[in-house]
């Protein structure tokens, strides 16, 4: 007799199984997205048909093809603007981008600065595996310094780039940093996201098997998640400054921001009212 999953009604069970490999965080993060917005839709915060989500190009981003919501598989990294201007047209939408590093960070960095700065009304989640998956394991911008890559096999020279301080300092409402091996945690910042208005950040260290643990010595998937479980540090209310990370020293998580200012829907609907000649 077949039995039906909890969040069977919020996926598409005919395109199961997923494309990831055996062992990939991406897996656990979808998960904790439909458990999240599963506790707001039964609660009355939102309603099933006002959620969409936006995604572009890589192992990440795919994700958008699996829940059962409006979706939309755009251009690599192009799911930010797509989203804005839904919301921009529908603002009663809660518009849910979903991209790995390479998607969000790399290609399409400057949209996600644009967005930030604007604190358009956007969830915006970055499943960091540190590592560009889908093409062949090159570095990415968020590889810790020193480590193997397909493109770096003396190691990675570069520096990470820490979204988590750029969201910060350029004016996000919400930025917090989660990991699949910590999914209670994960699962609350997320459903905390969904709430906010403006733009909500959400970093999430996600294990790539195939092409970051097995090039870095993990030959087993489990092997890399009990290894990244290890690394990671849990902090209540952990200041921006701790966010820094590296491969040695770890990765803290936690919420690193959390403030109430407009947004920018607010803001520029307060303008087109000045426009159109309205009280301002």
């Amino acid at each position: 007799m077949a039995v039906a999953h909890p969040l069977d009604r919020y996926l598409r069970t005919d395109r199961l199984p997923t494309m990831w490999c055996p062992g990939c965080g991406l897996g656990i993060l979808l998960g904790c997205i439909l458990r999240a917005l599963d506790r707001r839709i039964r609660e009355g915060s939102l309603r099933r048909e006002n959620v969409g989500f936006a995604g572009g190009i890589g192992c990440s981003a795919r994700m958008t093809l699996y829940p059962y919501f409006d979706s939309a598989h755009v251009i690599h990294g192009r799911a930010i603007p797509f989203a804005l201007g839904v919301k921009i047209v529908k603002p009663e939408m809660k518009m849910i981008v979903v991209g790995g590093d390479g998607d969000i960070a790399a290609i399409g960095g400057n949209h996600i600065l644009h967005a930030i700065r604007r604190n358009a009304d956007l969830v915006v989640i970055m499943a960091n595996n540190m590592i560009y998956g889908m093409t062949g394991g090159q570095q990415a911008p968020t590889t810790p310094r020193g480590l193997y890559t397909t493109t770096t096999p003396y190691g990675n020279p570069e520096r990470e780039i820490n979204i988590v301080k750029l969201a910060a300092a350029l004016g996000a409402n919400y930025v917090a940093r989660g990991s699949v091996t910590h999914t209670p945690l994960l699962e609350q910042m997320i459903y905390k996201a969904l709430g906010k208005r403006g733009l909500a950040f959400v970093e999430v260290l996600s294990t790539c098997p195939e092409l970051f643990g097995r090039h870095i010595g993990f030959r087993s998937p489990v092997d890399l998640y009990s290894e990244l479980r290890k690394r990671v540090v849990v902090k209540t209310r952990p200041s921006v400054e701790e966010s820094d990370y590296s491969w040695e020293r770890g990765f803290v998580i936690g919420e690193f921001v959390d403030r109430d200012e407009p947004g920018f829907i607010e803001v520029l609907q307060e303008y087109t009212s000045r426009a159109r000649g309205g009280a301002g």
